[in-house]
Formats: structure tokens, C-alpha cells, sequence
């Protein structure tokens, strides 16, 4: 997408009370990645200037961006001496002549949906939706297509609280009018904050032109409590699961499935219902059975499940993983594992068959060890592979086995059972029975 003359502000400072919670507002999880992650992601779709003002654990947002991002800018708002959304421009300082200032808390916005304030031209642009119910929202007082004024909700009279033309909370302006009415702004209000819409009527009053753009809700819709960040999951899933099914993947029961912000898909694939698929998997050519969990890992030419679960960092391919089988931090090439094991800490080759019931020992209640198996070995039903252990190729390890030596050599059978013992007749003798 072509980069455009703006630059855009992101405001990210605010506590966010009604969240109930002590990690940040916009460090909350949207498919897999923080409220944040997703508007930046779309903002350098049309801008390479990038801020983002920060104030409220500053350090744990600015260190969580910066794992995904290496080209934002951070401003530190002094909440304490200048709060409000006002205050939080008053240290930014963007390089181009159209400023878009963003909220951090709404994660649906996408860069389609920003372009009207692109291709407008006007001393400040304001985004509005109409509501039915606009609880919550300052009042927009719209005359003859402009801007009359704006009055957040707390110090609107009642005929203001009746109006249900509402501020969506994104505004594009010159950087001349910032550069010239933020250092205006006065906190003579209910709150005692500076508020940037006192912009909009500093405009207004030295007839400068104020144009709302009406916006549809779900893309502007705001983020400020635990149910409406689940409302934005139910899109935002909407929007992933819809991507990838135009792009070819086969869904059953597609509004049952949970696929994260990381994950791609490549080839023909299928992903049955109740699938669970997150962090960065890739799924090539692969079949994901119903039930299924695939965490940060890589498929190919391969399936899973139903009821299987790959954990992170899982590589497999050319293998089949069937029910309730449980593979984590392993590579597994061209290898069977029908049902009932646990492969953990493993590099697993091509030809080998894994018995139901098998688990790596991989960890001895300090350390993790490895386990590597080679070609064609077969293991049987019920077996313990205590690592850090080696099994060359061409190796049968017999049901029921546990395997503790360093290595087993190839063309070898290990088999460790203790003798078949019976008492006759103690069922009887038990029970009390003849």
C-alpha cells in the first residue's frame, strides 16, 4: 500500500480503569497480539511516521512494541502535570504537514478504513458515528455538514446528552493548527484535564474548517472493558477466518475456530471444527482434525488429530499425529503416531512408528533432555523412552519397555519385562468365592 504525506499519532497513556486489570489497557491480548500490535500494523500501511505517546507503565509498553516493531517513535506524557488527551500531543512532534491522531484502544481499525481522512482537505478532520444508544461518548453538535463544537459526556447539559451524533475519537489535523492551539489548551473543565476536541472549538471560533466523517462502528469501535474486548475478538476472528478461506484454506464449522494474528496458511489445507491455532504456525499442505491444538508450530504435508495437540515450536512433516497425541519442541519427519503419547525434547525420522501410549522421559524434575530417534524404528504400545537417549535406525523397542541406556544400536530389540507371574484361584480366594 503506498505510503502517504501523514503522520500518525497513536495515544496509548490511559489506565483504563473499567478494564479491571493491572496489565495495561492497550497490552491486551486481540488474537494473539496486544490491542496496539494491530493499529500500528495498519498505520504503517500509510505512514512511516509513526508515534505513539505512552505514560501509564510506559516501560512494559514500550518494551512489548518494540519486540514487534523497530520504527516507532515513544512520547512520554506527563499525565500528572498535563492529563488528557490534549496533554498527550503536547510533546509530539511529527514531520509532516497532515497529523492523524489514533486511540490505542481500538484495535479493528484497519488502513481502508482510514483513507477518507487521507483524501480530505480540511484544518481538522473528526471521525463521528450515529448511535442509538451513545452512552459513553462525548457529543458531536453538527451544523450545515460542519463541526459545530463537541462536549465530552461529563460536561454535556441535557439537551447535549440527547443528541446521538457521537465523537468516534480520531481526528486528522494540520500541523499548523497543532503547533498552535496545543499550547492554548486549558484544563478549566470538570475533569481538570486538557482536552484535544478544545482544538475542534478554537477552530471554530476563529472560523476555521471543522469537517466530521462519518465512520461505520465496527472498525472505530472503542475497547474499554473486558466484554467489549471479546465483542473485538468475535470480529476480529471474523476477519482472519474470512481472510484465509478467500485465500483457499477449507474451514468446517469456520465460527468455531480460533486462528491468531501470526498464523499462516499455505497450500491446500483443512482445518476442522473446534481447532485451536496460535503464535506463528505455519500450515502447509496440512489437514488440522476437529479438536485439535497447534501452538507456534510448523505442518507440512501432514495432519493431526482429532484431539491432538502440537505445543510450541513443534516441526512436523510428512507425519501423521493422531488422537490425543500430545508432540512439543520436536521435529518429526515422515514418522506415524496414532493415538496416545507424549513426544517431547525429540528429533523423530522418517519411517519410525510410535506405539500408543509411548512418552519421552524428558525431564528429570531439573533439566529437559533429548531424545533422538532415527529411521525405521518401530516402538511398541506402552513404552518409556527415558532421555537423553539415542535409538539409531532399523531399531524395535517391544511393548512394554522402558528404555534407559544412552543408546540403542542399530538392528537391535529392547525389550525390559519382568516375568509373567499368576496365582491360581485368587480371585476366589479374594472374594471370598468358590
Amino acid at each position: 500500500m503506498k505510503k502517504n504525506n501523514i503522520s500518525i499519532v497513536i495515544l496509548a497513556a490511559g489506565k483504563g480503569s473499567r478494564m479491571k486489570s493491572n496489565k495495561a489497557k492497550v497490552l491486551h491480548s486481540i488474537s494473539g497480539k496486544p490491542m496496539l500490535y494491530h493499529i500500528i500494523k495498519e498505520s504503517l500501511k500509510i505512514s512511516d511516521d509513526i508515534s505513539i505517546v505512552v505514560a501509564h507503565q510506559k516501560e512494559a509498553v514500550m518494551k512489548e512494541i518494540s519486540s514487534y516493531f523497530d520504527n516507532i517513535n515513544f512520547v512520554v506524557q506527563d499525565a500528572d502535570e498535563f492529563p488528557g488527551t490534549g496533554g498527550a500531543m503536547m510533546n509530539v512532534k511529527p514531520k509532516n504537514d497532515k497529523v492523524l491522531v489514533l486511540n490505542g484502544d481500538m484495535p479493528l481499525i484497519t488502513a481502508e478504513a482510514l483513507h477518507g481522512f487521507l483524501e480530505i482537505q480540511a484544518d481538522v478532520i473528526m471521525s463521528i458515528f450515529d448511535l442509538e444508544n451513545p452512552d459513553g461518548y462525548g457529543r458531536v453538535i453538527i451544523r450545515n455538514d460542519r463541526v459545530e463544537y463537541i462536549v465530552e459526556q461529563k460536561d454535556a447539559d441535557e439537551a447535549e446528552l440527547n443528541t446521538t451524533t457521537v465523537n468516534a475519537g480520531i481526528y486528522a489535523f494540520s500541523k499548523v493548527i497543532l503547533e498552535r492551539y496545543i499550547p492554548e489548551l486549558s484544563n478549566d473543565n470538570a475533569q481538570k484535564e486538557y482536552y484535544l476536541t478544545d482544538v475542534v472549538a478554537m477552530v471554530k471560533e476563529e472560523e476555521g474548517t471543522v469537517v466530521p466523517i462519518l465512520v461505520d462502528e465496527e472498525h472505530f469501535k472503542g475497547v474499554n472493558s473486558k466484554k467489549d474486548l471479546a465483542d473485538s475478538e468475535v470480529i476480529m476472528q471474523r476477519r482472519i477466518r474470512n481472510r484465509w478461506m478467500q485465500a483457499g484454506v477449507t474451514m468446517q464449522l469456520p465460527e468455531t475456530i480460533y486462528i491468531e494474528e501470526g498464523v499462516s496458511f499455505e497450500g491446500e489445507c483443512i482445518v476442522e471444527n473446534g481447532c485451536r491455532i496460535t503464535g506463528n504456525s505455519h500450515i502447509i499442505n496440512s489437514h488440522i482434525k476437529s479438536g485439535s491444538i497447534v501452538e507456534d508450530s510448523i505442518m507440512k504435508n501432514s495432519d493431526c488429530g482429532p484431539m491432538a495437540h502440537l505445543r510450541p515450536l513443534s516441526n512436523i512433516e510428512d507425519t501423521h499425529i493422531g488422537n490425543f497425541v500430545e508432540v512439543k519442541k520436536s521435529t518429526l519427519k515422515g514418522v506415524k503416531a496414532g493415538h496416545l503419547s507424549y513426544l517431547g525434547d525429540a528429533e523423530i525420522d522418517e519411517g519410525t512408528n510410535i506405539g500408543a501410549g509411548t512418552i519421552t522421559c524428558n525431564y528429570d524434575g531439573i533439566k529437559k533432555y533429548k531424545t533422538i530417534i532415527g529411521k525405521n524404528v518401530f516402538i511398541g504400545s506402552d513404552s518409556q523412552l527415558v532421555a537423553p537417549l539415542t535409538i539409531e535406525n532399523d531399531v524395535m523397542i517391544a511393548a512394554g519397555t522402558t528404555v534407559t541406556s544412552g543408546t540403542v544400536e542399530k538392528g537391535s530389540l529392547a525389550l525390559s519385562r519382568t516375568k509373567l507371574k499368576t496365582i491360581k484361584n485368587f480371585y476366589y480366594k479374594f472374594f471370598g468365592k468358590k
